[in-house]
């Protein structure tokens, strides 16, 4: 079966003034959607056809470029819109909490380490924080569409929370203030969400 445009559970102006409308739809309806449209068309009649997502980028040739960009921009993207919400956001508690001060002593320290990341991310790519089995928690980023379910890419654990740092997610709003971008990511993270896929991930 072919790949859909996952549908997103608020409106596209429903993150503002944090992310703008305008940049969502596009994000969602253009770019979004061509990564979907270009994997289709990059599986289809090979041995990747009918496996899923998480299978296909986990055991991924990284020679494969077209799978390898539309694969993780697929993937990416998907967590993206799953982990930001306008509302019932809730609060970072719990195991999740735990780990967190376990690795970097504070929630502030883990904000400014996690920022840190996007901010020094040449280019285009990704911020990332990703569990690993024993339960630790680990910032790391990728470039391009890459991210750490891939062969060979980041930390090697499972993505719990990514923060998109392409132009494309931020500049009709902010420009070149990536750092305004990210900071305004905060309010609109669902922790909920966060810490559901970290419990998730350590099984």
């Amino acid at each position: 079966m072919a790949f859909t445009l996952p549908a997103l559970g608020y409106a596209y102006d429903a993150l503002e003034p944090n992310i703008d409308a305008r940049t969502m739809e596009i994000h969602h309806t253009k770019h979004h959607q061509a990564y979907i449209t270009n994997l289709n068309n990059a599986i289809a009649g090979t041995e990747l056809e009918g496996k899923s997502l998480e299978d296909i980028i986990s055991g991924l040739d990284m020679t494969n470029m077209p799978v390898r960009n539309n694969g993780g921009g697929h993937w990416n993207h998907s967590l993206f819109w799953e982990i930001i919400s306008p509302e019932n956001k809730g609060k970072l508690s719990g195991p999740l909490a735990d780990a967190i001060d376990a690795a970097y002593g504070s929630k502030e320290v883990f904000m400014e380490k996690f920022a840190a990341a996007a901010m020094t991310r040449f280019g285009s790519g990704w911020a990332w924080l990703c569990a690993h089995k024993d339960g630790r928690i680990e910032i790391c980023s990728s470039p391009n569409q890459d991210n750490p379910l891939m062969p060979g890419i980041g930390c090697g654990g499972h993505p719990i929370m990514g923060l998109d740092v392409w132009e494309h997610a931020y500049y009709l709003h902010y420009q070149n203030r990536r750092a305004d971008y990210v900071a305004a990511f905060w309010n609109v993270l669902n922790w909920n969400v966060v810490e559901n896929n970290y419990n998730a991930a350590i099984k």
